[in-house]
């Protein structure tokens, strides 16, 4: 492909080197560098595997004997030249180890530490380097387990205990904020002198909790994990402190990626350009095994490119009125509002699944429990049913998780049951322990196309071989109806029986909006479903915050709705900012069909709008 002349050279005589960016790409420029790359992925691969061979440097201290058991991957280690040499402790041999290096941002010297996630051996030697740098925050991109392995010991103490000793250093939790990504803990630090005499600091840790290693998170969540980041250690003119620490479990692949983010977005800040190729040779001299693979090398471009292409699409709650009356306006060149463009934008970006990703619903055996072909889950992200129901049923139902803005996977959409998989519907309410089922249409009456799927009246009823629905108790309020359901589980596998293995009874309670007739795009009363979220929030705060099973007549209409406008009135409570962009991007990852117009769109900042002008101020004095 090289010499088919797709690829313009200087000249034969320099050939394909001439290929690779040689000065840093401006920002104006970044969208169209990109979709080069896409059209030629020869040329990721071009620079990655000329970049990953710059020369090394020797690693004479991180080879010896003694310190190589404090070396969780021999393939990351530091280099002499740049390794975080640590104040020896008198009588210990190389107590100035640590599998640690600084490395520069692309504008700052000695901007970041990168090292190992801490072992049982290594955890003191981390705290004492937090201590001896004066970190001025601690960043964290691996879970602890990861694929039944420990990727890192977890170097804070757990909610139960209240502080914990390394060395002569005692660390404590005094807050933990959770994210559906991430999450972000404050930590004192004290150090105790020997004498009654102590000092203390406080230091935040955030910590990616959904990167699992060898795999690529999603741009807009790593986006928004450094936005919070930054918003508190501040940029390279402010940042009066020491370096930021960041780690994965080895200070190799996800940790070069985040940095190569972060420093980019950075530069792009002071000077209006990227250097993604520059930087990625100057992390590999810094450190080895930095960006791993060419699928991470691939990921900074995307994410850097989503950087340029959404811009800042949070604002102030405060400022909501006023972007309302702004978006709505149209924009004489491209005869667009705001609204339009921004969904516009959405659609070009979302993902598009094939049939291979789709595999487990367009089998044979479960083709039929779908209502529409089109709309089948990605194996990926569906939920895998676990309750055996007999030969003939399989771990498949049309659902798909979708995060919330506190918490992953926090809802599963689903269609309205088809007669013979009712039985798979409340198997998923009950494996999964859902707290709450959210119906959003009302059905004619005794209708074959969507059939009953939950007792109405006094009684209990059977759905599939295995599960009893009991109805405890009822309530209908304007536009609203709830029902009290216990579900029971009848145990039909011949192993389960034999080890005497007993299914508990399972309570859950089901809220359906009857002010949304079939066929119209948006509620007759906006007021109804926003005081449906707010229902559905106070009971799941009762029932220890199980997942909510959003169901609409086609499992894509309605639902995303549902659940965007549920994300985005988290973010206003936890931290008064708005911004339904990125909550209909999230929303629509797993299922492309969600939010399917520009209705719906729209109709996500009317709920935002409705619960900020009537709701918002009552709810922060309850949670006060």
């Amino acid at each position: 492909m090289l010499n088919s002349g797709l690829l313009s050279f200087a000249g034969e005589q320099n050939g394909v080197m001439s290929t690779l960016p040689n000065k840093p790409v401006e920002k104006r420029n970044m969208v169209k560098h990109c979709e080069q790359r896409r059209k030629f992925p020869v040329l990721y691969k071009l620079e990655f595997q000329t970049a990953v061979k710059v020369e090394t440097h020797s690693c004479r201290h991180a080879c010896k004997p003694a310190n190589a058991p404090k070396n969780q991957n021999p393939k990351c280690i530091p280099y002499d030249y740049n390794r975080v040499v640590l104040d020896t402790i008198d009588d210990i041999p190389d107590s100035d180890y640590i599998n640690a290096s600084y490395v520069d941002s692309l504008l700052k010297p000695n901007a970041y530490i990168v090292t190992q996630g801490p072992t049982e051996t290594t955890v003191n030697d981390f705290w004492r380097m937090v201590w001896q740098e004066k970190a001025s925050c601690i960043v964290m991109l691996t879970k602890t387990f990861d694929f039944i392995k420990v990727m890192c010991m977890q170097y804070w103490p757990s909610a139960k205990v209240k502080s914990e000793n390394y060395g002569d250093l005692n660390i404590s939790v005094q807050h933990e904020e959770e994210l559906a990504n991430f999450h972000i803990r404050t930590i004192r630090v004290i150090r105790k002198m020997g004498t009654p005499e102590e000092e203390e600091r406080k230091l935040l840790q955030f910590h990616y909790t959904e990167w699992p290693c060898h795999t690529c998170p999603f741009s807009n969540a790593i986006l928004e994990f450094r936005r919070r980041m930054r918003a508190v250690v501040g940029s390279y003119k402010t940042h009066q402190e020491g370096p930021i620490v960041v780690h994965c479990n080895d200070g190799g692949g996800r940790s070069g990626v985040y940095l190569s983010i972060d420093a980019n977005i950075e530069l792009m800040e002071e000077e209006d350009s990227f250097n993604i190729y520059g930087y990625l040779k100057m992390l590999r001299q810094s450190r080895k095994g930095m960006i791993e693979t060419l699928d991470q090398y691939k990921f900074v471009y995307d994410t850097l490119e989503e950087y340029v292409v959404c811009g800042v699409s949070w604002f102030p709650v405060k400022e909501l009125s006023q972007r309302l009356k702004q978006k709505s306006m149209k924009n004489p060149l491209t005869k667009l509002n705001d609204y339009q463009r921004e969904y516009q934008q959405i659609c070009k970006m979302t993902p598009r699944f094939t049939i291979g990703d789709c595999a487990g619903g367009h089998r044979a055996d479960n083709r039929e429990k779908n209502r529409d072909v089109l709309i089948v889950p990605p194996d990926n992200f569906r939920p895998y049913l676990t309750s055996f129901q007999g030969n003939n049923y399989t771990d498949y139902i049309n659902a798909v998780f979708v995060d919330g803005y506190t918490k992953p996977r926090e809802y599963i959409v689903t269609e309205w049951p088809l007669k013979h998989t009712q039985g798979e519907f409340w198997s998923l309410v009950y494996d999964y322990e859902c707290s709450a089922v959210v119906v959003l249409c009302v059905p004619p009456k005794d209708s074959q196309v969507y059939p009953s799927f939950w007792p109405e009246s006094r009684h209990s009823k059977k759905y599939g071989p295995v599960f009893t629905i009991d109805h405890k108790s009822h309530n209908h309020y304007t536009n609203i109806k709830t029902w009290v359901l216990k579900i029971n589980k009848k145990i039909v596998s011949l192993t389960e029986l034999m080890a005497g293995v007993k299914a508990p009874v399972r309570g859950v309670q089901l809220f359906q909006l009857t002010c949304w007739p079939m066929g119209h795009r948006v509620p007759t009363s906006t007021n109804s479903l926003v005081e449906l979220m707010n229902m559905v929030e106070r009971y799941r705060q009762r029932e220890d915050y199980g997942p909510v099973v959003v169901v609409s007549q086609d499992g894509r209409s309605r639902c995303g709705v549902y659940c965007a406008a549920n994300a985005c009135i988290e973010q206003v409570i936890q931290h008064g900012e708005v911004d339904v962009f990125q909550a209909v991007k999230t929303v629509r990852r797993h299922r492309p069909q969600l939010i399917e117009n520009m209705t719906e769109y729209k109709y996500c900042y009317d709920l935002v709008l409705h619960y900020v002008l009537h709701y918002l101020n009552k709810d922060l004095k309850e949670k006060k």
